[in-house]
């Protein structure tokens, strides 16, 4: 697979992990009857179901007889569901969600969701019931995007470390010699300058070796380096060059720190908040600004949902856009004269009886075929050999994609005048 079908198939997951989120964010227990549990990828299935029952077990204890049904009934249902399973959980683990929601009248419905092979590796098994299912730790993995490197330092000690996503990972540390400002007696000023001077140079030393070793094999993955530390430590260390040159034109910028041990890579990444949020959306950005530019001056550019899949369907499409926060269905018709209409809905609403634009038939509701907008559009693409881009809504041209120009628009590979 190529590195662009697996950011393709990522994008995918992470647009399908949203919607399941935002449909579990919406369920509301009257009690601590909404189950969640995170099981990695090391965790034995049989571990896990042993917990269950255990847990199943101890619900009996539970005063009120609704919470105690509903807390059993999902629990069964989670055993359930990992039936399907061998004794080793899917590459990353999978998260369950199980449990009654209130629908209004005193009334009550079931879900349960499982969700294989997250973004990113779950790192401990957890248990949890609440009136809320547990989303966070989900949310904060899709939310993750990139791969920087972080040295912190000053003439005392520093750090390297990485950042992905948005967990920090401290990996190595050292500690200077380098003799304070107070000579010691029977040495001649020149002389304790110089021996500082070579102590401070072999320490940057030090710490670019620790850089270079842990950055260089991956540098073709990083998207940048921060540096950060006190004046003027970090500015003596980038510009001496002790950095590999490849790494040296990475750096996306420095930062005052005030601590250099593993917590200052922590508030490294705080003060760099600006520069990293930038760098996120700098495709999208880029992504937009030719979308812009084709469509003021050129002939390249399409939007809206009809247009963009005509073009699609034509193989004209090079790059696809589509807003991240589109949450829309489209429903396939066809009319008793033959006629093929498409027509988007929100993906909330119920679908409606249809008129042909063509002949004016109409053709019942139930007769129409609908699926998630986004899936529809991704299946053309996929088939004509177009690239699918999720633009994030957090800048103003990602915001007018949705607003404006109904969130699916594309970069065309030749004018077709659609």
């Amino acid at each position: 697979m190529s590195e662009q079908q697996e950011q393709e198939q990522s994008d995918k997951q992470k647009y399908e992990f949203r919607k399941v989120i935002e449909e579990l964010k919406g369920y509301q227990g009257s009690g601590t009857q909404l189950v969640s549990i995170y099981v990695p990828e090391d965790k034995q299935i049989s571990s896990v179901v042993a917990h269950v029952t255990q847990e199943h077990s101890e619900a009996s204890n539970i005063k009120s007889k609704d919470t105690r049904t509903a807390v059993q009934d999902a629990l069964t249902s989670i055993k359930d569901r990992l039936r399907y399973y061998d004794n080793t959980p899917p590459e990353n683990g999978l998260v369950l969600f199980s449990g009654a929601f209130d629908t209004g009248g005193g009334r009550t419905d079931m879900v349960t969701k499982v969700l294989e092979s997250p973004p990113d590796p779950i790192e401990s098994f957890r248990y949890h019931c609440d009136s809320e299912f547990l989303t966070e730790p989900l949310e904060h993995m899709l939310a993750d995007k990139g791969l920087f490197g972080l040295v912190v330092l000053d003439r005392r000690e520093a750090n390297v470390g990485w950042l992905k996503g948005k967990r920090v990972e401290p990996v190595k540390s050292a500690s200077s010699l380098v003799p304070g400002k107070q000579r010691k007696g029977g040495q001649s000023a020149q002389r304790f300058a110089r021996l500082r001077l070579e102590a401070i140079d072999n320490f940057y030393q030090e710490v670019a070796g620790m850089a270079n070793d842990l950055f260089v094999a991956d540098r073709h993955e990083l998207d940048g380096i921060l540096v950060g530390g006190p004046s003027p430590t970090k500015d003596e260390f980038l510009d001496g060059d002790y950095l590999h040159h490849e790494l040296q034109d990475m750096v996306l910028g420095k930062f005052d720190v005030a601590y250099t041990d593993e917590s200052g890579l922590y508030d490294l990444v705080d003060a760099a908040d600006d520069v990293l949020a930038e760098h996120e959306m700098l495709r999208d950005k880029e992504l937009m600004e030719d979308f812009f530019k084709q469509l003021h001056n050129g002939d390249k550019a399409t939007y809206g949902f009809d247009q963009t899949r005509q073009n699609l369907n034509m193989g004209a499409v090079e790059q696809l856009l589509i807003s991240e926060d589109l949450r829309k269905d489209v429903v396939a018709y066809t009319c008793e004269n033959g006629h093929d209409e498409y027509e988007l809905i929100n993906s909330n609403a119920t679908t409606e009886d249809h008129e042909c634009s063509r002949c004016e038939a109409t053709v019942d509701a139930d007769e129409g075929e609908r699926e998630d907008a986004i899936d529809h559009l991704m299946e053309l693409a996929d088939q004509r050999g177009t690239e699918t881009v999720f633009i994030s809504t957090d800048f103003e041209k990602g915001e007018q994609l949705l607003t404006a120009f109904g969130g699916v628009a594309g970069l065309l590979r030749y004018s077709t005048g659609v």
